[in-house]
């Protein structure tokens, strides 16, 4: 029998349409590996809401390649130390995987690379970040230009399904449960029941969601309608191929109505197309200025917004969602940030880590794009002074339903009053059963109020 190809497995966790197992598999026979590398992310580890979705669907991988003959070989410790190690365990002709875009992943690529036959495939993205360039040759910091630019390489190819493979002996390794990835004193994941992890799930959730995606550009802004597509925490693990995704959906809705949603893929690649250009976004404004802006030290508040108890209903309706179900939809995601970084006025990192721990679609390109783009501070992002209002925006996308699910407290009140309930007459009040300040706070500050300060801070230091 030929030497053994070795299939690195990260944020990937499929086999259709993924280039290195098509490729190992190619070469000859294959030992399937995935490392649980805590070092070189250093504080950017994977957080525990993500760690959760990772148990299921590594879980979910192993069946997968039990299924076809093989097993998933599981090892902890630096990447850059285990792969090469693995790879001389089994005599490994080769090493493959996909590229990512992280910069603790090119450190472990170069690594790697030194040690072993590293090759490395396109096929987390729609297109490597690096091959959207401008007529002058350089890279796209704003969204707009980057898209048109990136159509010239779409549609992109055809997904492809799993290949046929062999197996070759894979040494022992740590078993899942070795891991200890689920919270268990206390279990805090009880509600993550709603999702399922692993390839099946994301095939079956793509298949909901072009139930509803001709009309995903006015659903995915009504927090009280199943109108999004709930893909992002498969995307974020690989466990769907993004071009698998697009076509899907191309293939599905006539292209007007499907544009919006493949542009919002494209906010994906985007993504990673700024975080190649900037490892450090994660941590470092795009914008020097806003390193100087004097953020508030409130435990207080802070903790008010972590636990939905804000008194702003929308603001507390979806810090609520994400904690129970590790997710949160995206509109709301966007209120409950700025409401952070304006109306309390709170660093915007901190609110970055607290997603970052209980999201499980946390995605470092994502997370921190999606800061600063509310905070005002990335290089493509919403001006500071665009403060949005809790209470306009909880009216205008309609999310009285929402609110009642996830603050139950409120589910009597009238929509005419659940979006603001301290501005609703006592007897509406009364007739909810709401006592404000005991059985729901008070606003924690007032619109005017956080607006007209975090205006100021800025104004301080802006000129």
């Amino acid at each position: 029998m030929s030497a053994p190809h070795l299939i690195w497995f990260r944020n990937d966790l499929r086999l259709g349409d993924h280039a290195a197992v098509a490729g190992a598999a190619r070469a000859g026979p294959v030992v399937a590996l995935y490392v649980l590398d805590d070092e070189a992310p250093g504080d950017w580890r994977m957080g525990a809401a993500q760690r959760w979705w990772l148990h299921y669907s590594l879980a979910a991988l192993a069946r997968d390649l039990e299924a076809r003959g093989g097993a998933l070989l599981l090892r902890r410790g630096a990447a850059a130390t285990v792969v090469p190690a693995v790879a001389a365990e089994i005599g490994a002709a080769a090493v493959h995987t996909l590229t990512h875009y992280e910069a603790w992943a090119k450190v472990q690529d170069a690594a790697i690379a030194k040690a072993v036959t590293l090759k490395r495939y396109h096929g987390a993205l729609l297109a490597p970040p690096a091959s959207v360039l401008a007529g002058s040759g350089g890279r796209y910091r704003i969204f707009t230009p980057w898209w048109r630019k990136l159509q010239e390489q779409m549609p992109p190819a055809r997904p492809q399904p799993a290949p046929e493979m062999t197996f070759a002996k894979a040494p022992a390794g740590d078993t899942i449960q070795d891991w200890r990835l689920l919270p268990a004193k206390p279990d805090w994941a009880t509600g993550f029941d709603v999702w399922t992890p692993g390839e099946a799930g994301a095939a079956a959730r793509l298949a909901d969601f072009l139930e509803v995606a001709s009309d995903y550009d006015k659903g995915r802004n009504l927090p009280s309608q199943d109108g999004s597509s709930r893909l992002s925490p498969h995307l974020a693990l690989g466990e769907i191929s993004i071009r698998q995704v697009w076509h899907a959906v191309a293939d599905a809705v006539p292209a007007a109505q499907a544009e919006p949603y493949l542009r919002e893929l494209g906010w994906r690649d985007f993504a990673s197309n700024i975080l190649d250009q900037f490892p450090d976004h994660g941590d470092v404004p795009g914008r020097a200025v806003f390193d100087a802006i004097a953020f508030r030290d409130a435990p207080a508040d802070l903790a008010a917004w972590q636990r939905g108890r804000t008194g702003y209903p929308i603001v507390d309706a979806g810090m609520r969602q994400l904690w129970t179900i590790g997710w949160m939809h995206n509109r709301v995601r966007m209120i409950a940030a700025s409401f952070l970084v304006k109306h309390l006025l709170i660093d915007w990192r901190v609110g970055e880590r607290w997603f970052w721990d209980c999201l499980v679609d946390a995605d470092m390109g994502n997370n921190s794009l999606g800061w600063q783009w509310v905070m005002g501070s990335g290089v493509d992002s919403s001006p500071f002074n665009r403060v949005f209002a809790p209470v306009t925006q909880s009216a205008k996308f309609d999310a009285a339903a929402y609110i009642r699910e996830w603050v139950p407290e409120l589910a009597n009140l009238r929509d005419a009053d659940i979006h603001a309930p301290w501005e609703a007459e006592p007897m509406m009040l009364r007739a909810a059963g709401v006592t404000l300040g005991r059985t729901y706070p008070y606003p924690i500050v007032g619109h005017a109020e956080g607006r007209a300060r975090a205006l100021a801070a800025y104004g301080a230091v802006a000129g």
